[in-house]
């Protein structure tokens, strides 16, 4: 099996991306240079514009809020189209987003996110991910586009940091290309590798104004009990995965079948 380190696309302007192909499914492999993950493309620019256009993606699937894409719109190679999908529009608050806020306010961000409070905002967080109905329509769309016989070239789907909304979105379309639940887990969790060290200049900004830094690691960072959170979700609503996508996602048995085609190939 090819590692998640194996994967990574090391940009210094967009942090957090890696292809998806090289893991083994039940029947095959998830195919390489077809699907990417990352944080923001707001700041991608010099020679890595370069090394993004050389990956041939043509789609950008845009998870964040209205808000967030207006603030920090992609920056692209010319060409690229981008599609966004709200997840989060029916959502009273996204801690993950609202970090920025507290990071100047000790108090503040002890209040909100102390005593255990971050993990359990992050856990909520995550089941709605799975069962807002912003959250089902944006994932619905995700998926039509990717199956649309008329797309071409390579996709990449995003959000700000790339860990939460877009963690779902990869976990899901693994699972349902037929990947393994420990190596969706791994490449989860690779998230805490591949970003955590861009984020130090937050980290080290908010200790600086005296801020207790251990309590931004669950916000920052991944967990697998976010990933849990999101799959018991789906169990309780829907069954399993295929359930989600059938009952919740409403994609059809066809549409399932174009995914798996055209996404997994040949071990």
């Amino acid at each position: 099996m090819t590692t998640a380190l194996d994967r990574r696309v090391p940009l210094d302007s967009a942090p957090n991306l890696r292809d998806l192909g090289g893991l083994e499914t039940a029947d095959g492999v998830v195919r390489p240079g077809e699907v990417y993950r990352s944080a923001t493309l707001a700041r991608l620019g010099g020679a890595d514009l370069g090394t993004f256009a050389d990956l041939r993606i043509a789609t950008v699937y845009d998870l964040r809020t209205a808000e967030e894409r207006t603030a920090s719109p992609d920056h692209l190679p010319a060409g690229v189209r981008i599609m966004g999908l709200d997840v989060l529009a029916d959502s009273a608050q996204d801690v993950a987003a609202s970090v920025g806020e507290l990071v100047t306010d000790p108090r503040a961000l002890a209040a909100t996110l102390g005593e255990g409070r971050g993990i359990a905002l992050m856990v909520e967080s995550y089941r709605s991910i799975v069962s807002l109905p912003s959250a089902l329509a944006a994932y619905r769309g995700f998926y039509l586009d990717l199956v649309d016989p008329q797309r071409v070239g390579s996709a990449l789907f995003h959000c700000t940091t790339g860990k939460d909304r877009t963690g779902w979105a990869a976990a899901s379309l693994l699972l349902l290309l037929g990947v393994d639940e420990a190596a969706v887990r791994d490449d989860y969790l690779q998230t805490n590798t591949d970003l955590l060290p861009a984020l130090l200049p937050i980290i080290d900004a908010a200790a600086e104004k005296g801020v207790d830094t251990s309590l931004l690691m669950p916000v920052l960072g991944v967990r697998g009990e976010y990933l849990d959170a999101a799959l018991e979700e789906v169990r309780v609503r829907y069954g399993d995965i295929l359930g989600y996508a059938r009952d919740g996602l409403g994609l059809e048995a066809a549409q399932l079948t174009a995914l798996r085609q055209r996404f997994v190939g040949a071990a």
